[in-house]
């Protein structure tokens, strides 16, 4: 039963920084601008929008124009991780690879930025 439980908090865990399954060339953003997206709007490939609100205000818009609200907030690995108000949480990692701004999230998907 111990063996379960343990295991159970590893998964659950963040990954740390040294754990996510970055490519040669990913750099993860830095502190501070992961602290400048407050205000921003990210526009991904598949027409869904990340908005980070100053104060830790989140939404994510789908293309069909349903959104899902929650907040946000930098974990001590670099990475954003947000509380849905729904209950659901999850953690993404964004880097740069040359000029293109990507989020990988936790199972390794990586999913582009659009250029502003």
């Amino acid at each position: 039963m111990t063996r379960y439980l343990f295991l159970a908090l590893i998964v659950a865990s963040p990954l740390s920084a040294a754990e996510w399954p970055t490519k040669p060339g990913d750099v993860p953003l830095s502190v501070q601008e992961l602290e400048a997206l407050a205000g921003r709007t990210l526009t991904f490939y598949d027409d869904g929008q990340s908005k980070f609100s100053a104060g830790g205000a989140y939404s994510y818009t789908y293309a069909s124009g349903e959104s899902a609200f929650g907040t946000y907030s930098i974990a001590e690995d670099g990475s954003i991780c947000i509380d849905y108000r729904n209950g659901f949480s999850r953690c993404d990692l964004y880097v740069r690879n040359g000029d293109r701004l990507i989020l990988i999230d936790q199972k390794g998907d990586r999913y582009p930025v659009r250029p502003e």
